[in-house]
C-alpha cells in the first residue's frame, strides 16, 4: 500500500495532517479522565432514566416510546459498567496472581 497516495487523497479532501494530529492527540486523555467520562456517562443515562419513569408515573410523558427507551438505555449503560468494572478486577487479580 502506497502511503503517499492516501496522504494525497487525504489532501484533495482539504484535511491537513496537523488538524488530523491535533484531533488524535485531543482523542488520547489520561485513563482517569477517559473513566472519569464513562463514570460521568452512566450517572447521565441513570438521571435521564429516573427523570423518565418519574415523568410515567406521574403521567407527564408525552411519548411512551421514547420514555422506555431512555429507562432501557440507562438500564444497558449500568450492566455494561458493572461487567466492565468486573473484568477489569479479574484482569488485575490475574496479573497480581502472575507477579506472585
Amino acid at each position: 500500500m502506497n502511503i503517499s497516495s492516501i496522504n494525497d487523497q487525504i489532501s484533495s479532501l482539504g484535511v491537513s495532517n496537523n488538524s488530523i494530529n491535533k484531533q488524535q492527540n485531543d482523542n488520547h486523555g489520561s485513563f482517569s479522565d477517559l473513566l472519569k467520562g464513562a463514570v460521568e456517562d452512566v450517572n447521565n443515562r441513570q438521571i435521564d432514566g429516573y427523570n423518565a419513569m418519574n415523568d410515567i408515573a406521574t403521567g407527564k410523558v408525552t411519548n411512551l416510546q421514547e420514555a422506555a427507551q431512555r429507562i432501557e438505555e440507562a438500564d444497558l449503560s449500568l450492566r455494561l459498567g458493572l461487567e466492565v468494572k468486573n473484568k477489569a478486577i479479574a484482569a488485575f487479580k490475574e496479573i497480581s496472581r502472575i507477579q506472585a
